[in-house]
């Protein structure tokens, strides 16, 4: 019987579900975040995702949870144990990671931006350089001998984009996308220009200064917005958008094998 995890990603705007069946995700799903979804609606919404599935209950062995959403954890715990039938497994200080943590305080570290180390380093090996796109856009740095050495957190582009809307009279909410040209011929281009070549000029700038930091190392995007910026950032090597989701089950594993990877 090939073992079945369920991998919950809950971020402050989405939470991202995946279905692993041994070492391959066979299927994922983003839904919204809700601080004030009960155990009973988000125990619902997971056994309903499983039957769309065709999997049975029994067969799940496990479920992982990396949450940088405090307020949500007793909602997702109750619901794992009473609806799933499992003790849920959550990235929190003092589990298994093969990775040292090379700041002054591990515990602070959130939950997505350590899977996010852990699957780029297996994959890609040390030193190397995470970009997360998320509510927030983080820089996770991992040196040549693996160890997790810090990063940056920064506003990211749907902040952004709502303080604009919110603190201007007259300025549409618009998408993070390429205009057709840098110079904007009505508001809406002249916004996306600001927005999509500002954010860019961000990304680009502070990778720069990471990488000559750092010295030469491949850089990996993932999050929500990894495949619009990546495609006009010459410094982003990798696009991998269920990174997080693959370090959550690394860790799953590493920590059920008793530390094997």
């Amino acid at each position: 019987m090939p073992d079945r995890l369920l991998a919950l990603d809950v971020g402050n705007t989405h939470t991202v579900v995946g279905l692993f069946v041994d070492q391959t995700l066979e299927a994922h799903w983003r839904l919204t975040t809700h601080g004030d979804r009960t155990a009973d609606e988000t125990g619902l919404w997971l056994n309903q995702l499983l039957q769309w599935t065709g999997l049975d209950l029994g067969d799940l062995v496990g479920v992982a949870v990396a949450s940088v959403v405090p307020a949500v954890d007793p909602q997702i715990q109750e619901a794992v144990q009473r609806f799933l039938r499992v003790t849920p497994f959550f990235i929190e200080p003092g589990i298994r990671t093969g990775m040292p943590l090379r700041v002054e305080a591990p515990q602070e570290l959130g939950a997505d931006r350590l899977c996010d180390a852990v699957a780029a380093h297996h994959k890609y090996g040390g030193p190397c350089v995470v970009i997360d796109f998320g509510t927030a856009v983080t820089w996770e740095v991992v040196s040549a001998g693996g160890e997790y050495l810090g990063g940056i957190i920064a506003p990211g582009p749907g902040i952004t984009s709502e303080a604009l809307f919110s603190r201007t009279a007259r300025l549409p909410q618009v998408a993070l996308a390429p205009p057709p040209r840098v110079i904007g011929k009505a508001t809406v281009d002249s916004i996306q220009s600001g927005m999509f070549y500002g954010y860019l000029g961000l990304v680009e700038g502070i990778t720069r200064r990471v990488v000559a930091e750092l010295g030469a190392a491949p850089v990996v995007a993932t999050g929500g917005y990894a495949e619009v910026i990546a495609p006009h950032c010459e410094l982003i090597d990798h696009v991998e958008p269920n990174l997080t989701l693959e370090g959550l089950h690394l860790l799953w594993r590493k920590n059920r094998d008793g530390g094997r990877p």
